[in-house]
């Protein structure tokens, strides 16, 4: 898709966000074009939820300034160019999926027909149900049809799946993806990291208020070291063959219960050469770095570089 002769979806320009003396979001420049699926990860209290709230025009930013389309995101929502799916929203208990459904199609002037709004976001087989008596994951697929009333050109998902078993997880995301391939953008919020491993072409780190890390996940786990794991067979000390072997103590640890070893080291084959032509272990395994550990290390090195 050329993105390059239309404006971004979502243009965020040093955008800062404050609560009294609680600074949530600090100085945020980002742009999403569209047809872009991101994630957006952190830990909890990192200002994703804060961020997404001013994108979708709920709330306005302290500093700076944010376009949806080029347009302010209140216009862009009433609009309808913007669809969310958020981790609660008020539902009618006693209306069935269909009734929801056709109550708040009718507020809107134009929007997709309800037929295929159902069948899109799976709820066709249980549309006579009544919402009080849907699973979570149906909730939420009931959440998603609403969104796609209008044919929004951005969805927006803060944790669409939390509280959801593995099965309806999976289910919501198979939506999802078909949804991407019809272009459009898709923003979401996730504690899964695998999420945002399986589904995003693209991940933004937020930590502490700032984003800390921007790319795929093969540009986050690039500069990560691998790791390799082994049974530790031989007599002698494992952390000093370490020692003559240019491993340093903290790259390497040992479980003398179990006998198991872990080197953390960028020359992972060289040292597994070594152990092996020695007869010192068994069962070797290497591992590389996913976006797990990538999370781990850049939250944990924007906090040290924050204190």
């Amino acid at each position: 898709m050329n993105t390059s002769a239309s404006p971004p979806a979502i243009g965020i320009a040093a955008v800062t966000k404050r609560f009294g003396d609680l600074t949530a979001v600090n100085n945020v420049s980002l742009k999403i074009n569209s047809g872009e699926v991101l994630a957006l990860l952190g830990p909890n209290g990192a200002g994703k939820t804060t961020l997404l709230d001013m994108v979708l025009g709920f709330t306005e930013p302290s500093r700076g300034s944010i376009k949806v389309f080029d347009m302010p995101p209140k216009r862009a929502a009433s609009e309808g160019y913007i669809g969310a799916v958020l981790q609660d929203g008020g539902l009618l208990d006693d209306l069935t999926i269909g009734e929801t459904i056709k109550m708040i199609a009718a507020c809107h002037h134009q929007h997709l027909p309800v037929d295929d709004v159902m069948q899109r976001a799976g709820v066709t087989g249980f549309a006579s149900r009544k919402v009080k008596k849907c699973s979570g994951g149906q909730k939420q697929r009931l959440r998603f049809a609403l969104a796609l009333l209008t044919n929004p050109q951005l969805l927006i998902l803060d944790e669409p799946t939390a509280g959801l078993d593995a099965t309806a997880r999976k289910d919501f995301w198979d939506t999802m993806h078909a949804e991407a391939q019809r272009g459009r953008t898709i923003v979401f919020a996730t504690h899964y990291l695998r999420e945002a491993d399986d589904y995003a072409d693209r991940v933004v780190l937020m930590n502490q208020g700032q984003i800390v890390a921007d790319g795929s996940v093969d540009d986050m786990t690039a500069g990560l070291q691998r790791k390799l794991a082994a049974q530790w067979i031989s007599d002698t000390d494992p952390l000093q063959w370490a020692a003559t072997a240019g491993v340093s103590r903290d790259q390497i640890t040992y479980n003398s219960e179990l006998h198991r070893i872990q080197i953390t080291t960028p020359n992972t084959d060289r040292i597994a050469e070594r152990l092996l032509s020695a007869g010192l272990i068994r069962h070797l395994t290497i591992v590389q770095p996913g976006i797990e550990e990538a999370f781990f290390t850049m939250t944990q090195d924007s906090q040290e570089v924050a204190s």
